[in-house]
């Protein structure tokens, strides 16, 4: 049936095989021409190719004679006999040298083909230079590909395996034949097969060579050895985009190389600079403080995750405590406490402190445990070496590794360490690392051991030369406090002390030895004896740190060179002797802070006291500072670390400690709660004493005062004003002793002294009698013997007394006693 017209039509499909050729083909790698010779011997048909390969266009080559044109003259009488012989129909193929377009001489095969019909011939000439070079090419490509222990491949852009090598199939376990036609998800495991494919495309859409990609997986062997049929290896692939010679990509040819040998060395060289780098990090982040459970946190801050998955420290609860007894070995009588723990891992029963098969029960953090006789970890803490012990039930984790802490031969306690499902298992090298780390942690945790066995015995040292509970004090309310630094660093030399002295009067003492440590905690004691000892002396303020600083030079000139007293026996004091009848307070300061002064209606104020040197300087004297204080007063003495602070000027301390004052409580025990509220979170990185006294006046008619003439009668006249003065205020018992007391001591000052004598009676917490005269000279008391009229005085005033004295006055002296009420 005929096409109608303007019917679509239908594209026949061509036989198999057939088809539209495209660009890039065997004429883009050597030159070709074709050109027709005539029945008349001449060029009759010359192509655009024989056109660019002779460098003749057509129009001068047509009808022209090949022989002439194209041939030497002196090989033109053969070249006419070979055409001749052509044209008669015999085929020829040679040689024939020719000049190109650029006019370079070259050599080019010539096929001659006759048609026998018409007399013509048809010739296709090839450039022999090119043609050489491909067989070349050819031969070896064939001979590096072949030969070559190197592996090579070769992808089309189908990415379907083209081509393979001897070399490269053995190292896949497969033949050549069976690689033809694979992607790499066939040859590779599907991770590396995926890489593979993407570094292909890569390469294939023109971007650059993708060089040393590494790929792994096994290889089946050829010869399976009994129990191992494959053998794991490592390849380092390099991939290049092979392409036409007009630009065509015709697949990607590849060059494998086996690294199994150099990428295991590269591994364990890598594993080596971890490790190294594990170590490194350990001596700088282990052991930045003299805390136990911090030294522990921070060697498994350094070993999980990097080393490890899961991680304890446990450690013997002796050692927690500061127990000087040595630690014991023996797991069995040893309890351990887990000081910390540290996991990546969610729900691991070894850390969450659930039960283990077989009922050992894991501690949580803080939890204490002891380990069965027979288990990995006793016989670690027994051995003080690692044990790796069997595969637990925990379903999370693959590997555990126990390490004893051991430090100068002494076990401290263990360290666990355990890898998850997924990770590798613990080899020897990484058990000598382990064992590396918990060594240097080991030392760390036994300094801080030691350190807080010392810091320990020097607080219990220093809280015990403190005054216990609230001393009492004629005339005054005292509140006192002592707290050691926040940062739990070591005690320090911080000292307060309240002492009664005779004639209701007080001395308040607080001081500061410079250095920190169980020395400065010892020679704060020192001091503070030295400082009782002198009140008792009843010496004067400025007396007693004359003394004292005389003492501190004592206690630093010691033959041990390597003691400092600089550290030690340097100190800061301020010493004040309140007088309750007078209401009157006497200061000497030594380099201490300057005392603060809170009135009823006033605002808080310093009390200016010439500062002095410390003590154990020496070379200047003290002086004395008397001040009136009214009822209802409060003086506050403390120590720098109150105020003190490296974020901010002492002055800002002092007048942030005078606003706390100003805006306390009256009642002095909630004052001192509040003031150090205020301040001590603000800093707390010294000890910190705070000593105050309120002052409250003695009871109206608490005090009886008399003088007498010197002379026989004073003596009647004084015992008769203090019966009477007894006798108004109830303590009628006392009146018989006193009565021959006082007859005595006036006797004596009537006896012994000079000038006028004076009589004081005190009523506070005993009752007190003073006799004043103007000699300076001490009464001494001796024992008499029988035939002695005098001397047995001093002996009654003794037996009869609670406690009797003397002490001097700028005029001459006071001889007292005191009666219990």
């Amino acid at each position: 049936m005929p096409e109608q017209p303007g019917a679509p039509t239908t594209p026949v499909p061509l036989p198999l095989g057939w088809g539209q050729g495209t660009s890039g083909t065997i004429y883009d790698y050597i030159r070709v021409a074709t050109f027709a010779i005539g029945p008349d011997g001449r060029i009759a048909q010359w192509s655009d190719r024989a056109a660019e390969f002779f460098g003749v266009p057509a129009a001068e080559a047509v009808g022209a004679d090949p022989i002439t044109a194209f041939i030497p003259r002196e090989m033109w009488q053969r070249g006419r006999a070979r055409l001749e012989r052509i044209l008669s129909g015999e085929e020829w193929v040679g040689t024939a040298p020719y000049r190109d377009q650029a006019g370079a001489e070259s050599l080019a095969e010539v096929y001659a083909m006759p048609a026998s019909a018409d007399g013509s011939a048809t010739c296709l000439a090839v450039d022999l230079g090119r043609l050489r070079a491909i067989e070349t090419d050819l031969a070896a490509s064939e001979a590096v590909i072949g030969q070559t222990p190197t592996g090579f491949f070769l992808f089309d852009t189908d990415l379907k395996l083209q081509r393979v090598n001897a070399a490269f199939a053995a190292g896949v376990g497969r033949s050549p034949a069976a690689l033809q036609g694979l992607a790499p998800g066939d040859v590779f495991r599907p991770s590396d097969a995926d890489r593979l494919l993407l570094a292909l495309r890569k390469v294939l859409t023109g971007q650059e060579p993708v060089l040393d990609l590494r790929l792994s997986g096994p290889v089946r062997a050829a010869r399976p050895s009994a129990g191992r049929d494959e053998d794991q290896r490592t390849w380092a692939v390099s991939l290049y985009r092979l392409t036409a010679a007009g630009g065509r990509p015709i697949g990607v040819a590849g060059q494998v190389q086996d690294v199994t040998s150099r990428h295991i060395a590269e591994r364990e060289a890598a594993g080596v600079r971890r490790s190294l780098a594990l170590l490194n990090e350990a001596s700088t982040h282990i052991g930045s403080t003299l805390d136990l459970e911090t030294t522990a946190k921070e060697l498994l801050d350094v070993i999980v995750p990097q080393f490890c998955d899961v991680a304890t420290v446990d450690l013997y609860t002796a050692l927690l405590t500061g127990d000087s007894a040595p630690l014991t070995a023996n797991p069995e009588s040893g309890e351990l406490r887990r000081v910390a723990v540290s996991s990546v891992v969610g729900n691991a029963p070894s850390v969450l402190g659930s039960e283990r098969a077989g009922g050992v029960r894991v501690a949580e953090a803080g939890g204490t445990l002891c380990y069965p006789p027979r288990s990995p970890h006793a016989r670690a803490l027994r051995t003080g070496r690692s044990v790796v012990p069997q595969p637990g039930p925990d379903p999370l984790l693959r590997s555990t590794l126990v390490v004893p802490l051991v430090a100068r031969d002494q076990v401290l306690g263990l360290v666990q360490l355990s890898r998850a499902i997924g990770s590798e298992p613990f080899d020897a090298r990484e058990v000598a690392i382990a064992e590396e780390l918990v060594a240097r942690a080991a030392v760390c945790v036994d300094n801080a051991r030691l350190y807080r066995r010392e810091h320990e015995r020097a607080l219990i040292l220093q809280r015990s030369l403190l005054p216990p509970g609230n001393p009492a004090a004629s005339g005054l309310e005292i509140a006192r406090r002592y707290l050691p630094s926040n940062n739990n660093t070591e005690v320090g030399g911080d000292w307060f002390d309240v002492i009664p002295l005779p004639g209701s009067r007080t001395a308040l003492v607080i001081g500061d030895v410079m250095g920190r440590g169980l020395r400065a905690a010892v020679a704060m004691g020192q001091l503070r004896t030295a400082v009782r000892t002198l009140a008792m002396l009843d010496l004067d303020p400025e007396e007693v740190l004359s003394a004292l600083d005389e003492i501190a030079r004592g206690l630093g000139n010691d033959e041990d060179p390597d003691r400092s007293s600089a550290e030690v026996y340097l100190a800061t004091c301020v010493y004040a002797v309140y007088d309750a009848v007078k209401q009157r307070c006497t200061f000497a300061n030594a380099g201490h802070l300057p005392p603060v002064l809170l009135a009823p209606g006033q605002g808080a104020r310093t009390i200016t006291v010439p500062p002095g040197l410390p003590l154990g300087v020496g070379g200047e004297p003290f002086e004395e500072v008397t001040v009136d204080l009214p009822e209802g007063a409060v003086l506050a003495l403390y120590t720098d670390g109150l105020v003190e602070s490296r974020k901010h000027q002492l002055d800002e301390g002092i007048d942030a400690f005078r606003a706390a004052l100003e805006a306390g409580s009256e009642r002095i025990e909630e004052l001192c709660d509040q003031v150090l509220d205020e301040l001590n979170p603000h800093h707390g990185e010294d000890d910190i004493a705070l000593l105050m006294a309120k002052v409250k006046g003695l009871p109206k008619g608490s005090v009886g005062d008399w003088r007498f003439p010197s002379e026989p009668t004073s003596v009647a006249k004084a015992r008769e004003a203090a019966c009477g003065w007894l006798l108004e205020r109830g303590l009628d018992e006392l009146v018989d002793t006193s009565e021959l007391l006082v007859s005595e001591l006036v006797t004596n000052a009537l006896r012994h002294g000079r000038g006028e004598i004076r009589l004081r009676l005190l009523r506070d917490k005993t009752m007190v009698c003073e006799v004043w005269d103007d000699a300076y000279a001490q009464p001494r008391q001796r024992r008499a013997q029988e035939t002695d009229e005098g001397g047995r005085g001093l002996q009654l005033v003794s037996l009869l007394a609670e406690r009797w004295g003397s002490r001097r006055t700028p005029k001459g002296k006071i001889v007292w006693f005191e009666l219990a009420l």
